[in-house]
């Protein structure tokens, strides 16, 4: 027994010469092992690559956002903005009106001018 344990004596880790029992799978394991080290490398950078691709990508379009939501917002600003909740104060705009036709009610004057 060696001072890796049982479990590797039968892959060759028992003997350090490569003509003992397991001696010929040794380099063979270390190179497949250096293979599939460097494979996983390889894979994990492409994958910070394509994360570091999307963190920029994603700010971005915030960044984008964000200014389109600036300039709306000073649009807004200038103009007067949505009249939500407020009545209108001259009386020559809140006259509507109606008159029935074939039985529907039609109402003019109801747009806002400028549209």
């Amino acid at each position: 027994m060696s001072s890796t344990g049982p479990r590797f004596d039968s892959l060759g880790a028992a003997t350090a010469s490569v003509g003992g029992p397991g001696g010929f799978l040794r380099p063979l394991m270390w190179l497949g092992g250096l293979i599939a080290a460097g494979c996983a490398m390889a894979v994990g950078a492409l994958l910070a690559v394509f994360t570091a691709i999307a963190v920029a990508v994603i700010a971005v379009v915030a960044g984008v956002v964000m200014f389109l939501m600036g300039m709306s917002s000073r649009a807004r600003r200038k103009t007067g903005g949505a009249r939500k909740g407020r009545r209108r104060t001259d009386d020559d705009d809140t006259v509507i009106e109606a008159h029935k036709v074939d039985g529907t009610w039609v109402a003019y004057g109801w747009e806002r001018s400028g549209r």
